[in-house]
């Protein structure tokens, strides 16, 4: 089963905002290049990327009647026409070179009610909020570059 990497975003500062960007770099040590969050400190940090289901973003804005960037979801990456898993120590491989693997849920925080009144509600079911990974190898990625589950 493959998937479609359909987005990219990267964020400097805890509450700076989302960049989106065609292609970047992703590393061991710094996750997505220039993203706050991709450091690792003292071995693997377990929310260094964050991904995010394109369906289940429109579903749980859909939900609320909103009308928001996948990006003020503050996810890394937005995945199209794959089902993230949703277990920890699943392997994600994106294009030819990244490896990723899956820690936990991401749980959506107050600030989503804050685009719009219900989102936080609305991502919470079926672990739609997207899924936390560190990086386990690096390289280059794009948008529109594949993205599969590793057997």
């Amino acid at each position: 089963m493959t998937g479609v990497l359909a987005g990219i975003a990267r964020h400097a500062a805890p509450k700076a905002p989302m960049e989106t960007l065609d292609r970047t770099d992703v590393s061991i040590e710094g996750g997505i290049a220039g993203d706050f969050r991709g450091g690792r400190k003292g071995g693997p940090y377990k929310r260094q990327v964050t991904l995010i289901e394109r369906g289940d973003w429109h579903a749980a804005i859909a939900e609320v009647g909103a009308s928001v960037p996948w990006q003020e979801r503050r996810a890394n990456l937005l995945v199209d026409g794959l089902d993230l898993p949703q277990a920890g120590g699943t392997r994600l491989r994106i294009g030819a070179d990244v490896v990723l693997e899956v820690t936990a849920e991401t749980e959506p925080c107050e600030r989503m009610n804050a685009l719009a009144p219900g989102l936080r509600e609305a991502l919470t079911p079926g672990w739609r909020g997207g899924v936390c990974a560190f990086v386990v190898a690096g390289g280059a990625i794009a948008v529109g570059d594949p993205i599969r589950i590793e057997p």
